[in-house]
């Protein structure tokens, strides 16, 4: 079957298998929803108003990824009403928000169609630049004066194109100047119809930011976004930047890192788009704020505090809210399920000015992808690899304690300029030090009261189970993954966790403190040396596959795995 002349690449049979046998659901939540009910007539209006933005957003998205996600996207929804087979495409479509994307599970990007590849620098470079050509251009511009033009093309909010034998950046709100004003009106709606008033002063400051050319106003809404705690419902426009490989490549080329440098030109990976809405649960709010309380006290805690600025430090007001969603819409960045999919996020990211001008960060929480969990899954996979004494231990709502501990931990550490220097592994880096954070830090909640001894085993031993256990080789793109496989290895190699002659998992409680303790030191000064060198050579140290992963690896897939998503919004 060919839709805009592109033949399918995966058969109607094929579809059929990996939606319906490989595919996990991810509910969000309804107009049958109590906590919806609960809202006032104002929110609940508003709450249909955010998520007529969110999918509007979502074309946005898929001009960014690729350049035929639309063209795509929208021959299947005409053809599938006359065809299951395109039913069935537009559905896995969906399913990554896109033509393709990375599974999980195989190495190479699971492709839709034949002949459409997804490229290094997504749709926000031309498809035809490659990496030597990027280079080359930006040199030869600089060597010209073009210094802001340059400036323009590496920053975090320009999609770029050929003019002539040089490029041209074009701002977000120019280029996607019809779909801003919409989404701008329907947030200006909300703003009428909600009843809170902070709610609403922010939505007013983010419209406002997609109608002008100015970063100021995205600083502006961050700011008054990211103080929102009282709130009965939840609105973000996400900018994070894990797509873009092309921008970070400016790095190993040392001429051009050094004209970067001398004319203090910031490079940032381009941001990805996204929009997530839900209403505040506010019983899960409450658990979460109990960490937030000692965030400071880490801060004290972290290797090399004295070499570096953090966010949080002794004695300064902690800038920081956290909720729980219970999420209606996710849509453009949050809804491309490629291997995996966000249950929390700390923003604005430090990159951010934002950020770099003083403001705070938000924690949200995503109630209905944590409560996606295979609990039968995970039971025929302890039976399999875990002895039976750690069976007990693995709690779910363990696993969210050492989320909640991974995005506290975002805000810790160097700031951007630390960690954009890695270029290409910086992500990878980041959430490894997130991750380590958490683990690492997570003692210290046992000793002022917030979570128990028992609790801190079942941490541990749901985080190494859950998350360590690996269903197949991670790639460069999947940072998430690869910082699982470096703290898998690091403690395997310092004998915290061990397997028995029958494949099974012993978890040594004793030592694990300390040993992530020392990891989280190698993480922070891989980060302090500024060097993506160092960095690729930590992440090769410890990204080794070896027999152990690779037989656990094998075993996981035996048993069925579901590396596809379907996300089902009902608003």
């Amino acid at each position: 079957m060919k839709i805009n002349g592109y033949e399918l690449a995966l058969s109607e049979a094929d579809l059929k298998e990996k939606l319906e046998k490989q595919t996990t659901k991810i509910e969000l939540i309804s107009p049958d929803f109590e906590g919806y009910k609960a809202l006032s007539d104002g929110d609940k209006k508003a709450l249909h108003h955010l998520v007529n933005a969110a999918k509007i957003l979502n074309k946005v998205f898929l001009v960014q990824d690729h350049s035929l996600n639309l063209a795509q996207k929208q021959g299947l929804e005409a053809a599938a009403p006359e065809s299951e087979y395109a039913a069935l495409a537009l559905r896995f479509f969906n399913s990554f928000n896109g033509v393709e994307g990375l599974n999980g599970i195989d190495k190479d990007p699971v492709e839709l169609f034949v002949g459409i590849k997804g490229f290094k620098g997504r749709n926000f470079y031309p498809e035809d630049l490659g990496v030597d050509e990027f280079h080359e251009i930006l040199i030869k511009m600089l060597e010209a004066g073009k210094i802001e033009e340059v400036r323009k093309i590496l920053s975090a909010r320009t999609m770029v194109r050929r003019s002539g034998n040089e490029l041209k950046a074009i701002d977000y709100t120019e280029f996607f100047a019809a779909e801003f004003s919409e989404i701008a009106n329907q947030l200006e709606l909300a703003a009428h119809y909600t009843d809170d008033a902070a709610f609403k002063d922010y939505l007013g400051w983010q419209a406002q930011a997609l109608l002008q050319n100015n970063e100021d106003m995205d600083m502006l809404a961050d700011k008054h976004w990211a103080v929102l705690q009282e709130t009965p419902l939840e609105f973000t426009l996400s900018r994070e930047n894990y797509e873009d490989e092309m921008t970070p490549t400016v790095f190993d080329n040392p001429v051009l890192a050094k004209l970067l440098e001398q004319h203090q030109i910031e490079a940032t990976s381009k941001d990805m788009l996204g929009i997530r809405a839900g209403i505040v649960n506010k019983a899960g709010t409450e658990l979460i704020l109990k960490f937030k309380e000692h965030m400071s006290e880490l801060a004290e805690l972290m290797p090399y505090k004295e070499k570096y600025h953090q966010n949080i430090g002794a004695g300064t007001e902690l800038k920081q809210t956290m909720v729980d969603v219970d999420l209606a819409a996710l849509s453009g960045d949050y809804a491309a399920v490629r291997g995996g999919i966000t249950t929390a996020q700390n923003l604005p990211n430090n990159d951010k000015l934002s950020v770099k001008t003083g403001g705070g960060r938000r924690n949200v929480y995503h109630r209905q992808v944590r409560q996606s969990v295979d609990r039968e899954k995970m039971r025929k996979i302890m039976d399999k690899l875990v002895s039976p004494d750690l069976h007990k231990l693995y709690n779910p709502e363990a696993d969210h304690i050492f989320v909640i501990g991974h995005e506290n931990g975002h805000s810790l550490g160097p700031d951007s300029s630390y960690q954009d220097a890695l270029g290409l592994y910086k992500h990878i880096i980041e959430e490894h030090k997130a991750d380590v954070i958490s683990i690492a830090f997570m003692p210290e909640y046992v000793k002022n009261g917030t979570i128990s001894a028992d609790t801190l085993k079942e941490i541990y031993a749901s985080w190494v189970i859950g998350r360590l256990f690996l269903t197949a080789q991670p790639q460069y793109a999947q940072a998430h993954r690869m910082a699982d496989l470096i703290q898998f290895n690091y403690l395997l190699n310092n004998h915290v966790i061990s397997f028995d002659n029958n494949h099974k998992l012993h978890i040594n409680f004793d030592d694990f403190a300390s040993v992530m303790n020392r990891l989280l030191e190698e993480t922070i000064a891989v980060q302090l040396s500024k060097s993506p060198a160092a960095a690729k050579e930590f992440i090769d140290r410890y990204t080794v596959w070896s027999e152990t992963s690779a037989y656990i690896a094998s075993e996981i897939q035996k048993l069925g795995v579901k590396p596809y998503k379907e996300i089902r919004m009902y608003f």
